[in-house]
């Protein structure tokens, strides 16, 4: 391998933005975000650093589960815009280095989905089979229920049908029978279709739950169900060799295996299935180790981390658009994060995670917010922000569920956070409000503060993507060391390596190391502040720490040509 092969597996080292068209900017100001406003707004990505832009649904939608319940595939929604626009928008970006990728919803349609209206109508339709039905009255299922505050099972009895149908969201997003050739034959096309009108790829939506179907109607294929992920991934690179699949499959890490592609446990050869897949269980310990300020739930997890196909990656994450959820948690740890950044039922959501932003979980504390986000970008794996992030943004906890962290972007200090000049009611949400609102952080005047959160991420992001070794590593090793509330772990690659300490507690520290490949005149160089070390001819050195603070050295050995 060769430097220039980052480039073919680009996602290994990408820095993925993801948004929400209708809550990024309003360039018409009616109130609802949209793609001429985000086209605006694509040289702040750039500056930031973004390499892949994700954007969340953009298709026509009934808008009952904020764009998750499509009733076309192949269109957009109106009221952000047309397909020249999506078109512009994928041209401005490309042109700017930074690929785009987008929602693809296939476990599932809305209701009001021509597909669904037909196959109700008749057991004739030769839609019927595309989704799952039953005659007879189904058992207790209100143990399978995703929503478990809207719904008691994952079955809904259809007056017009006679019949059930299945449902493992919401009953107005009946599921799709992925087990269907038919139904396999036209997600392919969607995903050629929008494959040919310029995307680099797809965020692919609960991957386990469409795959996991278990129909078995006439002709049914649901006897190899990972072959359809294969053949949709050979279908994919076969149009555009150098698209991605990046799957949400929130499963312990033995099985997340399986969805890269490796069924034998080897971690050796290529994947054959998704290209990424967010490590929702890394993500969980953090979050544990954060309410304990104890490094150990990281650097456990870390060790325990499964070897990966050579062309498959983890994607990292402080926050998501849904629910911070601590599913993969025992009770007593969940209890813990609970406690520490939720203790009101009201932040809370359907008894497994929280409906909040970090800044407001951390008290607004910019020692520990910097923190997180360094730890972040030096996790090995590609890191994924949510739209807000990089300015600090909280959630707004009077708008419902999950849209609590789903606000308008913050742009300046002016009505609406810059977002729109509509009426505050004609919003597409509500603006945060408090300590956290756009007169507090807004991108306008942290782009003038060069001490501002904004900055600071700009240059992890660039220190990032100067380090093939965080993406690249196969196996991080974790540091020892005597504090526990420090992480100290190292990736290496080829002649890469980097050294990245983070202090999860209060307290600075000096925190000893010892590199076994270092010795007298091995430099270790800051790449976030101005202060190099050198390991004595044993390899050692001793490192301070502030509280909350955060390291990354760069280890150079002498005789080493890497740009410092």
């Amino acid at each position: 391998m060769r430097i220039r092969d980052t480039g073919d597996l680009w996602w290994k080292s990408a820095v993925i933005y993801c948004l929400d068209v209708e809550t990024y900017m309003d360039w018409d100001d009616d109130g609802i975000g949209d793609l001429p406003g985000l086209v605006q707004r694509i040289d702040h990505l750039a500056e930031l650093g973004v390499t892949c832009l994700w954007l969340m649904p953009f298709y026509p939608t009934a808008d009952r589960d904020d764009g998750y319940d499509i009733t076309d595939y192949y269109g957009v929604d109106p009221r952000l815009g047309d397909a020249g626009d999506l078109v512009e928008l994928i041209r401005t970006a490309h042109d700017r280095g930074i690929r785009v990728i987008a929602d693809l919803v296939v476990n599932h349609t809305s209701d009001r989905h021509p597909w669904f209206r037909s196959a109700r109508r008749s057991k004739d339709s030769p839609y019927r089979d595309w989704y799952v039905w039953r005659e007879d009255a189904p058992p207790d299922t209100s143990k399978e229920v995703v929503f478990p505050d809207k719904e008691d099972g994952i079955w809904t009895y259809d007056d017009q049908a006679e019949a059930w149908y299945r449902h493992r969201f919401y009953r107005h997003q009946p599921d799709l029978n992925t087990a269907n050739p038919q139904v396999r034959d036209a997600i392919a096309k969607v995903v050629g279709y929008w494959a040919q009108m310029g995307l680099d790829g797809f965020r692919v939506d609960a991957v386990p739950f469409f795959l996991a179907d278990a129909h078995k109607g006439k002709g049914d294929d649901v006897d190899h169900p990972h072959e359809f992920l294969q053949q949709l991934r050979a279908f994919l690179s076969r149009r555009t060799g150098a698209s991605i699949l990046m799957g949400e499959v929130n499963l312990p890490y033995e099985q997340q295996r399986t969805f890269f592609g490796d069924h034998t446990g080897d971690g050796k050869h290529e994947g054959a299935e998704l290209n990424l897949q967010f490590d929702f269980v890394l993500m969980q310990q953090m979050y544990l180790a954060l309410a304990r300020q104890d490094a150990g739930p990281i650097a456990d997890t870390l060790r325990t981390r499964p070897e990966i196909p050579h062309d498959a990656q983890w994607a990292t994450f402080v926050r998501n658009h849904d629910e911070l959820t601590l599913d993969k948690l025992s009770d007593d740890e969940r209890q813990e994060v609970f406690d520490a950044f939720g203790p009101d039922k009201d932040m809370q959501l359907y008894d497994r995670g929280l409906r909040r932003r970090l800044p407001p979980m951390l008290e607004g504390d910019p020692r520990r917010v910097r923190m997180v986000y360094s730890l972040l970008f030096s996790l090995p794996g590609t890191p994924v922000l949510f739209y807000g992030e990089e300015i600090g943004m909280g959630e707004n906890l009077a708008a419902e569920g999950r849209l609590a962290v789903r606000t308008p972007m913050q742009w300046t200090s002016g009505k609406n956070g810059g977002f729109s000049q509509a009426a505050a009611s004609r919003l597409s949400g509500p603006v945060t409000e408090g300590a956290f609102a756009p007169e507090h952080v807004n991108v306008s005047d942290q782009r003038r503060d060069p001490d501002s959160l904004l900055n600071f991420v700009q240059k992890l992001a660039r220190r990032y993507r100067e380090s093939p070794e965080l993406g690249w590593t196969t196996r991080v090793e974790i540091l020892d060391q005597p504090h526990a509330a420090v992480l100290a772990h190292r990736s290496t690659w080829q002649d890469a390596s980097m050294v990245a300490l983070h202090n999860l507690g209060s307290e600075a520290v000096r925190v000893p190391l010892h590199l076994d490949d270092a010795g007298a005149g091995t430099r270790l160089i800051d790449l976030l502040e101005d202060d190099d070390r050198t390991t004595d001819d044993q390899g050692r050195v001793e490192i301070e720490l502030d509280g909350y603070g955060c390291r990354w050295l760069r280890v150079v050995h002498p005789g080493s040509r890497r740009m410092l």
